[in-house]
């Protein structure tokens, strides 16, 4: 995500009459740049011209705008994401329907990258990444994205998708959990029931693009990071999940970034989905050949991963006092 260098303040910012008339939809967004582009959906940066300011503008791309389920699943998003008002959740300005491009929403821009970034930079020894991101530094940002998803299991959301790809770490010591796409609202229909397990598992995960996808943290490019985070209730396909979804995602992100190797990928899909359920993984410490894992953090990360939720933390609260005595003694 670009920089936002202060010669990118709007002068007309401070002018003492408002636009009029008001540009209705996406006509009051001017200088568009592509930031990130996924299966369905379109990010890019604009600016404001009515508030001043410059924003991050989220859109379907034009073969899903038709799409009934496309549409629910995208004002379900923006909504959540909007409700869900955290210091560790992007903030959402505006939604609305454009004549033209149909459903967005607008959110506030933040400089940085996401945390898987980082993980590679760490993962290849880069000096500078070493300085800025030791280990300390990185449980500090896993807290406080469990300090978000705390936040979002008191209102009845489960986010279902925590991966370093959804953590973005801002130029100014942000740490912010995104995407809420396939969360799940407590009440709600969900529209996204089983994810993974009835996508995934079947005859779509014998592609072979689909298993050459799954990088280790030192190859280039991005990964389909859901499938090696999620829960085992996730993978049997379990209706009833609840935070300890969370928590157990957030183990295998904690399990990552210390070890810097990906814990349950397997070949294939079907092999990885096998780990998640069945693989007891040693701890972070005796993994690999990383001299800078505190022991005090295994039992921490063994209990956020064991495959039974009942031997998880009850709450992410509780992960976070267990994480904070770990910072403690570093």
């Amino acid at each position: 995500m670009p920089f936002s260098h202060p010669s990118e303040i709007i002068l007309s910012s401070t002018d003492p009459d408002l636009p009029d008339p008001i540009p209705p939809g996406l006509a009051r967004y001017r200088n568009f740049r592509e930031m990130a582009r996924g299966g369905n959906a379109l990010l890019r940066s604009c600016i404001d011209t009515v508030v001043g300011r410059t924003v991050a503008l989220k859109t379907l791309l034009p073969e899903a705008r038709r799409d009934r389920n496309e549409r629910r699943r995208f004002l379900r998003e923006a909504r959540v994401t909007a409700q869900l008002q955290h210091p560790n959740t992007v903030p959402v300005y505006e939604i609305g329907d454009d004549p033209e491009e149909g459903l967005f929403f607008t959110m506030k821009r933040i400089s940085g990258e996401n945390f898987f970034e980082v993980l590679k930079r760490v993962a290849r020894n880069d000096p500078a990444t070493l300085e800025m991101y030791p280990v300390r530094e990185r449980i500090e940002i896993v807290i406080n994205i469990c300090q978000a998803l705390a936040y979002a299991h008191l209102r009845g959301v489960i986010h279902r998708d925590v991966k370093p790809e959804n953590i973005w770490v801002g130029n100014f010591g942000e740490a912010i959990l995104l995407d809420w796409g396939v969360a799940k609202v407590w009440g709600h229909a969900d529209d996204n029931p089983a994810i993974g397990s009835s996508v995934l598992v079947g005859t779509e995960h014998k592609n072979q693009a689909q298993t050459n996808q799954l990088q280790t943290l030192t190859n280039q490019g991005m990964r389909p990071g859901t499938p090696l985070y999620m829960s085992p209730e996730q993978v049997q396909g379990n209706r009833t999940i609840d935070e300890r979804t969370d928590i157990f995602s957030v183990g295998v992100v904690l399990y990552e970034m210390l070890t810097l190797c990906e814990p349950f990928k397997g070949r294939t899909i079907d092999e990885t989905f096998d780990n998640i359920r069945r693989k007891d993984l040693p701890p972070p410490s005796q993994r690999g050949t990383r001299d800078d894992v505190p022991p005090e953090v295994d039992e921490v990360v063994l209990k956020a991963i064991a495959k039974n939720p009942n031997d998880r933390y009850t709450h992410m609260r509780d992960l976070v006092e267990a994480l904070q005595g770990v910072t403690a003694k570093l």
